[in-house]
């Protein structure tokens, strides 16, 4: 299929929709194609932070969502 025989089925496809969340994100995703998006280069100290706790995951150190839910609630209670 030809780019330009693409578009016109995306066009069809397109103006058959009536769902308007979907097509703020189809509109969403065609921007963001066509904006320059800068590359976020992390810090050191980030990629620091990021290895300590890849570390810390390959080592079992890490808590569950109901665990650190519960730690969570507990710090907060105090």
């Amino acid at each position: 299929m030809t780019t330009s025989e693409l578009k016109k089925r995306l066009i069809r496809k397109i103006n058959d929709i009536n769902n308007n969340e979907l097509l703020e994100e189809m509109y969403r995703m065609i921007e963001t194609e066509e904006t320059d998006m800068e590359i976020y280069e992390l810090s050191k100290n980030q990629k620091s932070a990021v290895e300590e706790a890849q570390e810390q995951i390959k080592n079992g150190k890490y808590l569950a969502d109901k665990q650190a839910d519960k730690e969570i609630d507990k710090w907060l209670s105090k």
